[in-house]
């Protein structure tokens, strides 16, 4: 069992239908065991591991330890003063190590995650495709990344303060609890992360051609308009300043993938001898209008006669019974 999920004995091109479901099921054994491995690491050094995620409530407190002092706006006078994380229950204390070997189980599984995945699928793929398949889950790792590190970096102390911020205006003392924190800190990198992926999955959608390029550039009021209420939902306080810089860039990463996608559509469609512009196969082709023609039936000329022809006599009904004007 050991030495089949290390490698395999066996090309996939040569499994069999119940072989490709049992090298799936190994599959999803190795991204859980990495994943496990995570929140073992977690759990053995359950210090070092919730110090680093108290960085952003640090850099709420101190904005000027911050790598992006300059986006934090000063701490309120409660915030500043606001001690250690308190939690009540000691099944809170589980659930901070638990949220804590969660979001490090998940930093490790996802590159082996991407490729398991990328290795699953790639016999159903072409030479050429085969090619632009490690980019690409390189692309959506690294995006990914950048998605955690905006919300681990700004998002995170920005909504630290913009709360803080609310409950002084209503003249409350707040008590942060940790087990609440520490969910809010991972669970907003993790959908901040996977967030940012969503350019990748326009470029897969345009490469299935299961959408047209053309019709999602033409949709793009409704995009933004989408895009801004994900933003909104993701973000815990949907405030102008994060909400903007926001919809910004993921309405960047929307136009960059229609830019892609329909280059990578144009070289597929031409590989495959098709018309470049997908919105051609809606105009008939030339050769189709030829046929068409040839096809319309034709319309009967008269015929001129060489020569008058006689007209025949027309016949007359006969006598009606009793008529006698026929004798005259």
């Amino acid at each position: 069992m050991l030495s089949t999920l290390i490698r395999r004995n066996k090309s996939r091109s040569e499994m069999s239908f119940l072989e490709h479901l049992d090298d799936l099921r190994i599959s999803l054994i190795r991204v859980a065991v990495v994943f496990a491995i995570g929140m073992v690491t977690a759990l053995v050094f359950y210090r070092e591991t919730p110090a680093l995620l108290n960085m952003p409530l640090e850099w709420a407190k101190h904005p000027e330890t911050s790598p992006l002092a300059f986006a934090l706006s000063q701490p309120g006078e409660g915030l500043v003063k606001m001690g250690e994380l308190k939690e009540f229950t000691f099944m809170g204390v589980w659930k901070v190590l638990m949220y804590a070997g969660f979001g490090v189980g998940v930093a490790l599984a996802s590159p082996v995650f991407l490729y398991e995945t990328a290795r699953f699928v790639g016999p159903a793929l072409t030479d050429r495709e085969k090619s632009g398949l490690v980019p690409f889950c390189g692309a959506a790792l690294i995006l990914f990344l950048m998605g955690a590190a905006l919300a681990f970096y700004w998002l995170s102390p920005m909504s630290i303060q913009i709360w803080q911020h609310f409950a002084e205006g209503m003249k409350m003392e707040v008590t942060w609890q940790a087990s609440d924190y520490y969910a809010f800190v991972v669970m907003m990198c993790l959908l901040t992360g996977l967030t940012f992926q969503f350019p990748l999955a326009l470029i897969v959608l345009m490469w299935l051609e299961l959408v047209r390029p053309k019709t999602l550039l033409k949709s793009w009021r409704g995009m933004l308009v989408g895009i801004m209420m994900l933003v909104a939902v993701i973000t815990p306080i949907a405030e102008p300043i994060s909400l903007l810089v926001m919809t910004g860039v993921l309405f960047g990463f929307y136009l960059a993938a229609v830019a892609v996608g329909t280059v990578i559509v144009r070289r597929k469609r031409v590989a495959r001898g098709d018309k470049p512009n997908p919105e051609d196969d809606d105009l008939p082709d030339d050769d189709d209008e030829a046929d068409d023609q040839d096809d319309r039936p034709r319309r009967s000329q008269p015929v001129t006669p060489s020569e008058p022809v006689a007209a025949k006599p027309k016949s007359t009904p006969p006598p009606a019974e009793g008529d006698l004007s026929s004798l005259d």
